[in-house]
C-alpha cells in the first residue's frame, strides 16, 4: 500500500502545482534574485534576502510535493452512505442535537474540501479510523485522549 492516498482531484492539483513551481516558479524567483542583485550590496539588500527566502520556501514545497507524488495511490471514494477515503461525513456526538453536526472530509492533509464548512480529517486519527467503513445511522465509538466517545453518522457521500 502506498504511503499517501489521495483523491484524483488532489493528485491532479498537486501535480499541477509541482509542474508550475518547478518551471514558472523557479524562473520567477531567479528573476527576482537577479533584479535584487543589481541593486548593489547584498548584505543590506532586503529585496535580495526576501527573494532568497521565497526561493527556500518554494524549494521546500517542491520537495514536499515530490515526496508525496513519489509514493502515492489514487483512491476512489466509496458509494454514498459508506464512510471511506474521500467521503464527506456528517457526524453528531452522543447527546448533541442533529443541528450540532460536524462535517469532515476523510483523507490526506493535501485534500481540499469543496466547502469551507468542511474540515479534513486524517483516516489514521482515532475518530477517522473508527469511522472508516461505517454506514449512515451507525453509532461509532472511539478512544479520545480523556474518554471513549460516541458519534452517530448522519450522512456520508463522496466528494465530487
Amino acid at each position: 500500500m502506498a504511503k499517501h492516498q489521495l483523491s484524483k482531484s488532489a493528485f491532479d492539483r498537486l501535480k499541477a502545482e509541482f509542474d508550475d513551481l518547478t518551471t514558472r516558479g523557479r524562473i520567477d524567483v531567479a528573476y527576482k534574485i537577479e533584479r535584487a542583485r543589481e541593486l548593489g550590496d547584498l548584505k543590506e539588500n532586503g529585496d535580495y534576502h526576501a527573494a532568497k527566502d521565497e526561493q527556500g520556501h518554494m524549494e521546500g514545497r517542491i520537495r514536499q510535493i515530490e515526496s508525496i507524488l513519489d509514493d502515492v495511490e489514487v483512491v476512489t471514494a466509496p458509494a454514498d452512505g459508506v464512510v471511506g477515503l474521500g467521503s464527506i461525513v456528517a457526524i453528531v456526538y452522543e447527546g448533541d442535537p442533529d443541528s450540532a453536526a460536524e462535517s469532515y472530509l476523510i483523507g490526506h492533509v493535501e485534500e481540499r474540501p469543496d466547502s469551507d464548512e468542511v474540515s479534513v480529517m486524517s483516516p489514521s486519527s482515532p475518530l477517522g479510523s473508527a469511522l472508516l467503513g461505517a454506514k449512515v445511522g451507525d453509532v461509532v465509538t472511539y478512544e479520545a485522549p480523556n474518554a471513549k466517545l460516541k458519534v452517530t453518522v448522519l450522512s456520508a457521500k463522496a466528494q465530487k
